[in-house]
């Protein structure tokens, strides 16, 4: 797994992903700014208690709460924004890892996207759901975080890279043999999402790994 994840790391950094990343940083950027601006008017035009200055300290909260909301949902709107390029992204490091693969089998940008779409809605509306456990359980709030959005991730990325090159029953076989390794594999790209700077390579990286990942399991298994 380590020479899989350094792997994507070199990955995202080559030249050919370096517009596919940028692309992905601002257009995350811009949807997360425009969420947390979106919410911070809202809640401004609310005007709750028709108290100035007990207003005033809701909004600052309010804006306090949509941030730390938007961080929680960073993963999930990053891989919205990669979903435009994921094919382009996986064949670009197919063409230079493993040129011996053949043609795979077509996945336009509608899967990925409908992919994309699916996971970030799962992702908002499951750490919706769990915000109070995250405030008030320490050390078990991390726990329930990278438990959550490891397995969406892994899942939404192994989906992607695999029906590429597996049928249905094959891809689904494939992820319940390894599904452990593989989510943990999504573990780790979400601790990734959680770190300044990072961050913003974390998707580009979590597809890559989970490309390395896949093929090295497809070809041990085949070996067996």
């Amino acid at each position: 797994m380590l020479g899989a994840l350094s792997q994507a790391i070199a990955d995202a950094l080559e030249p050919a992903e370096r517009r596919t990343l940028l692309l992905t940083i601002l257009g995350t950027a811009v949807l997360l700014v425009a969420l947390v601006f979106g919410a911070s008017l809202l809640i401004a035009a609310l005007n709750v208690t028709g108290i100035h200055w007990l207003n005033l300290a809701i909004d600052v909260l309010g804006g306090a709460a949509a941030l730390f909301i938007a961080w929680l949902i960073f993963p999930a709107m990053a891989v919205l924004i990669l979903g435009f390029f994921l094919d382009h992204v996986i064949a670009s490091i197919e063409s230079r890892h493993y040129p011996e693969l053949p043609e795979p089998r077509r996945i336009g940008i509608r899967q990925s996207l409908m992919g994309a779409v699916r996971l970030a809605v799962l992702a908002v509306v499951l750490n919706l759901l769990v915000l109070p456990l995250y405030l008030l359980l320490p050390v078990i709030n991390f726990v329930l975080f990278f438990g959550i959005n490891g397995y969406l991730v892994s899942r939404e990325y192994f989906e992607a890279v695999a029906c590429r090159r597996l049928d249905p029953g094959d891809l689904w076989a494939m992820w319940r043999r390894y599904r452990i390794r593989l989510v943990a594999a999504g573990v780790v790209v979400a601790m990734f999402s959680t770190i300044p700077v990072l961050n913003l390579a974390a998707p580009l990286i979590g597809v890559a790994f989970m490309l390395h990942l896949f093929e090295g399991l497809r070809r041990r298994a085949a070996r067996a």
